[in-house]
C-alpha cells in the first residue's frame, strides 16, 4: 500500500522536477525500463500505439518536450492513492490532466498513464 507520506512527497517533487525543467531529476523518479503510454505520443513522437518503453526513449521525448514548451508549467490540484498507485490530478500545458503512476517495492515508477482531456 502506498503511504500518504510518500504519495505528497512524490507529487510535490514531480510537480517541482517538471516546472523546474530539470530532465535528470524528473527520469530519477523512474525504473530504466518504465512504460509511459499517453496520446501526446502519438502526436508527437509519430509512434502509433501511444507507448514508448526505457528512459532513453521516453528521455529523449521529454527532452523535444521541454525544448518545444518552454514556459511549462504544472499545477498539483490533487494526489489520489490506490494500492501500489498513484493518481496525480494536475493543470498541465493544455488544461486538466491525470497521471496514474505504477511503482516498484522501492518506490520507482515502472508504468505511467497520461490521460488529457
Amino acid at each position: 500500500m502506498i503511504s500518504k507520506t510518500f504519495a505528497e512527497h512524490f507529487a510535490v517533487d514531480w510537480i517541482a522536477s517538471w516546472n523546474a525543467h530539470d530532465l535528470e531529476r524528473i527520469m530519477a523518479h523512474y525504473t530504466d525500463d518504465f512504460e509511459l503510454s499517453s496520446p501526446v505520443i502519438i502526436k508527437v513522437a509519430g509512434e502509433l500505439s501511444g507507448v514508448l518503453k526505457g528512459k532513453v526513449a521516453v528521455g529523449s521525448y521529454w527532452a523535444k518536450a521541454l525544448q518545444r514548451v518552454p514556459n511549462l508549467r504544472f499545477e498539483l490540484l490533487a494526489t489520489l492513492i490506490g494500492v501500489g498507485s498513484i493518481t496525480l490530478y494536475y493543470n498541465g500545458v493544455s488544461g486538466p490532466a491525470a497521471e496514474v503512476f505504477h511503482f516498484n517495492p522501492e518506490g520507482k515508477v515502472t508504468m505511467s498513464y497520461a490521460h488529457y482531456l
